[in-house]
């Protein structure tokens, strides 16, 4: 019987699982009839804070690949990420809800009941679509799933299970080439650094609904030091 690997494991994942303040105090407030607007002050100069209060940008490079192989390995790999992401990202959601609402249950036998319930809605929302994933966008998602919630899927696995079965359905994964232990790291690996730049394209486009990741990762700092990198290769 053939095991759809990246099925098992996000469905065993989906079960289980700052505003704005600027001080006023280097500018004037300037009323004018009913309104009132607040100016910064810069070397003289006042500003409305209304062109300053903006939301972060980052400045993308237009995208230069070496030849049409190297474009087209990008693309495929876009169409991959923008696929799973919304799985990675509703497995961080997922983790964020059980953990918190698991906090205020007490019975065994009540938590059983809320993770089945959990698994029921998941199962008929998502089972269909899950199993069409091919290995490699079963492998995205693994490395997304860390990016999204800082656990490996193994680990996730682990918790949520027993260490039998993470340790289970890591070896049936190897069967398919892909291991739940994968972690998400754009500094290393080249391939995670652009679904990291695939990732940001998406959520300026909107065409992906951004999340923060569970860790820090600086875009800028991220696509200099590739740059660097390929001109010293």
């Amino acid at each position: 019987m053939k095991i759809n690997t990246p099925y098992i494991l996000v469905c065993l994942l989906l079960i289980g699982f700052s505003s704005f303040a600027q001080k006023e105090k280097d500018g004037v407030s300037i009323k004018n009839d009913s309104t009132e607007m607040f100016y910064y002050m810069v070397k003289g100069d006042s500003i409305p804070r209304e062109f300053i209060d903006l939301e972060e940008i980052v400045l993308l490079n237009k995208l230069k690949f070496n030849n049409k192989k190297d474009r087209r390995r990008y693309l495929i790999l876009r169409r991959k990420t923008r696929k799973v992401y919304p799985y990675a990202k509703l497995a961080s959601e997922r983790l964020t809800t059980m953990t918190e609402r698991l906090k205020t249950i007490e019975k065994k036998s009540d938590r059983r009941r809320y993770t089945k319930r959990i698994q029921k809605y998941i199962e008929g929302e998502f089972s269909e679509k899950l199993k069409k994933l091919t290995r490699t966008e079963g492998q995205i998602l693994v490395k997304l799933i860390h990016r999204q919630t800082g656990h490996t899927a193994f680990e996730l696995v682990k918790e949520l299970r027993t260490g039998w079965r993470a340790f289970w359905y890591n070896n049936t994964a190897k069967l398919f080439d892909i291991s739940i232990k994968e972690e998400y790291r754009p500094f290393d690996v080249k391939e995670d650094y652009l679904i990291e730049d695939i990732l940001e394209r998406s959520f300026q486009a909107e065409i992906l609904e951004r999340q923060s990741p569970a860790f820090s990762i600086d875009y800028l700092e991220l696509s200099s030091y590739w740059n660097s990198k390929s001109k010293l290769d």
